[in-house]
């Protein structure tokens, strides 16, 4: 047992413990990743605020702009269908539109009772469900109510959107929605809650004046109760296949992913914001959707069981909601049932009529996703002027007030856009052992505790050369998606070794401190579900990458032989990605070198018009809440100054086009030439593909490093 203490011993760094996990470590990374997340999602019902509040979950829907005023419904029509598609002696039904936001109409059904109307709903079907498809707007009607029903985004395959890219999408067009209106800080959830609440404005307006409800089923039901909680003008909402905890809300459609919803909201907590008015939940049985499509997100749509129902109802009574369950046969019944409706009607003393023969209204072409996409795309389009407006407070009078005004803005970035943990709450303690030992430098496999589970990892080489006391700079290199640090130092195969060119071990063998870390981007899937995990709790994977460079950094600057003035870093791919995110934050990196991933990014992931776009890929985990309208790749650039950044470009790299790098590299060479520190920064284009070049950046580093000397 001693020798073998003493053999571990020598295996390590000096002032570090030994190392003895075995296994894959960067398995046991994204485990340890992905159990803290697990605990903070099962324990976020005990941190939310209360009460809980309307402004957040506002913004977290992007439910934002100002509505369109508007004073009257429009007939929507055709040569050969007309607006009037049904009308009896208590009843008319009619097509309509109605104006939402600039540039964006909703469509559908308006009952229009004989009478005057005892109530206004507006009631919202599942999104596979067309309103001439459902049969209880009728029964409303009848029963003396003026109903709008609001056709949503179905989610049927999204096929080809764009016939210069003749790609058919098997994503959603639900989902297809979500990301685009994601990165630009607004969500399909919210688009379809403005569609209810205009109708609302509408209703609100009419006289006589009488109470306003919302009804939604499955889909519907999740807009209705958010619509409800954002409007006090909605006076009761009965909300049927859609109720229960959403803690689990990583395995549901990619398109209910919601930036920080369970940090502040559940479900309860959303009927909460009700109070003192009238919710009813009908647990009745939900449209339960298939996993997953090529090029599409995985996520299921299950009907909760009547105890977890059970359980969120009293959830929400503890937080004061009017709550009440309306169900026959708790939790399998088929929705809209007579109890449900007539408990909707019972406050207004509206007896619900008979059921009747319900009429058979012709199908009719929506436009509901065409629409929607192509307003989102001005939006996408227009967005560069957004960013100009935010970023108004920056000095960019000189390097030093300059650095003093973008603080408010890597804050915003950090906690808003990639979401911040808190500080490592683990002493650094680091856990080494031997792993290389070359003709020029040595290897280290380390390990760095930051949470309960939570660690970094990484390979460090040491040149052999090192003279007592000399302190040398380091070079952070870092792998793409997919990828190992091995990878950078000795690749498995000809591939790897074509995309890296071992440059870790190239620069270790020019003497450089070398640092090559584990990022959790690997395992595919499983990263992504990591991703899918952290947003509702307003994360990302990049905050954990943040936190785990935060500690790198920590702890490279604590070796006796590490310049800790001269620590840089160079990324390949998703490492490039990181380059973009991560420096600009962390003052310790001195220098930053970004490779086959800088571009224009907006349009990248948003634009439809684009073919490299991420829109057209699997890449569901890329998007970012409101980057479009805060940070494009020279902006987070920028912020590195007056700190040197670089740009490495592959010609040939399907990642990119030329253009679209060079124009916006064009405005990080302008921004630092116009501070004066134009030599800073240098952008290499080469005859090459999606790889490491290694010539021009090696040339950068030795002219900001001062080494080799």
């Amino acid at each position: 047992m001693l020798a073998a203490t003493v053999l571990l011993l020598a295996q390590s760094l000096p002032g570090t413990q030994p190392l003895i996990t075995e296994g894959d470590l960067a398995a046991r990374m994204l485990a340890g990743i992905d159990s803290w997340l697990d605990y903070e999602l099962f324990n976020s019902t005990k941190t939310r605020p209360n009460p809980p509040r309307p402004e957040g979950l506002r913004k977290m829907l992007g439910v934002v702009d100002d509505r369109v005023a508007f004073d009257t419904l429009s007939l929507d029509a055709t040569v050969a269908q007309p607006a009037e598609v049904y009308a009896n002696a208590a009843y008319r039904v009619q097509r309509v539109r109605w104006p939402v936001l600039d540039g964006l109409d909703a469509q559908g059904l308006l009952f229009q009772p004989a009478g005057p109307p005892k109530a206004r709903i507006v009631a919202l079907p599942d999104a596979d469900q067309t309103p001439e498809s459902i049969a209880w707007p009728h029964r409303l009607a009848a029963s003396g109510c003026q109903v709008i029903v609001v056709a949503l985004v179905d989610r049927g395959p999204t096929g080809v959107v764009n016939p210069a890219i003749p790609r058919s999408l098997n994503q959603t067009r639900r989902e297809f929605l979500y990301r685009q209106a994601f990165e630009m800080g607004r969500h399909i959830i919210g688009y379809e809650v403005q569609k209810a609440l205009a109708a609302v404005d509408w209703f609100a307006r009419q006289q006589p004046a009488v109470p306003i409800a919302v009804a939604g089923y499955a889909e519907g039901g999740l807009i209705a109760l958010h619509a409800a909680a954002l409007d006090a003008r909605i006076r009761t909402a009965l909300i049927s296949g859609y109720y229960g905890p959403r803690e689990g809300l990583w395995r549901e459609p990619v398109y209910r992913n919601v930036w920080g919803l369970l940090e502040a909201y559940g479900d309860a907590d959303i009927a909460a914001m009700m109070k003192p008015r009238r919710l009813l939940i009908e647990p009745a049985r939900t449209p339960e959707t298939p996993g997953r499509a090529p090029d599409a997100a995985p996520g299921v749509i299950l009907t909760p069981s009547p105890g977890e129902v059970h359980a969120e109802v009293e959830r929400a009574r503890l937080l004061g909601s009017n709550i009440a369950l309306v169900s026959d046969r708790m939790g399998r019944d088929s929705p809209m049932t007579d109890t449900a409706l007539a408990a909707l009607l019972a406050e207004w003393k509206a007896p619900l009529q008979a059921e009747g023969t319900v009429p058979r209204l012709a199908a009719y072409t929506r436009t509901a996703f065409e629409d929607l996409h192509a307003y989102i795309q001005r939006r996408v389009r227009d967005s560069e002027a957004v960013r100009t407006r935010f970023w108004a407070n920056a000095d960019r009078t000189s390097p030093a007030k300059w650095k003093q005004s973008i603080e408010p803005y890597r804050r915003h970035f950090w906690q808003e856009v990639i979401g911040k943990l808190p500080r490592a709450s683990e002493p650094l303690i680091a856990q080494t052992r031997a792993i290389y030992d070359k003709p020029r430098w040595k290897g280290h496999e380390v390990v760095l505790p930051i949470f309960p589970d939570v660690f970094g990892y990484g390979i460090l080489l040491v040149p052999k050369d090192l003279k007592p006391g000399e302190k040398r700079p380091v070079v952070v290199a870092q792998h793409g998606r997919a990828g190992r640090p091995q990878d950078l130092i000795e690749p498995p195969n000809a591939r790897t070794e074509q995309v890296y060119k071992h440059f870790a071990a190239q620069l270790a063998d020019l003497g450089y401190i070398v640092y090559a870390p584990q990022n959790p981007y690997i395992f595919e899937e499983q990263y992504r579900m990591l991703q899918r995990k952290a947003n509702p709790l307003q994360l990302s994977l990049f905050s954990f990458i943040a936190a785990q460079h935060e500690r790198h950094l920590e702890w490279l600057a604590s070796l006796p032989f590490v310049d800790a003035d001269r620590i840089a870093y160079y990324g390949l791919s998703y490492g490039g990605k990181t380059a973009s995110r991560i420096p600009p934050l962390l003052d310790r990196y001195a220098l930053c070198i970004t490779s086959g991933d800088f571009g224009e990014y907006i349009g990248k992931m948003a634009s439809s018009e684009r073919p490299e776009s991420f829109l057209f890929t699997i890449e569901h985990e890329m998007y970012e809440f409101d980057l479009g309208n805060t940070f494009n790749y020279g902006d987070l650039a920028m912020m590195m100054a007056p700190r040197p950044f670089m740009v490495e470009r592959g010609h040939n790299d399907p990642v990119g086009f030329d253009r679209w790098v060079a124009q916006e590299y064009a405005r990080v060479r302008r921004f630092y030439t116009e501070l004066g520190i134009g030599d800073r920064t240098e952008i290499e284009f080469f005859d090459g593909v999606h790889e490491i070049n290694a010539k021009g950046t090696f040339a950068f580093l030795r002219k900001h490093l001062g080494w080799p000397k």
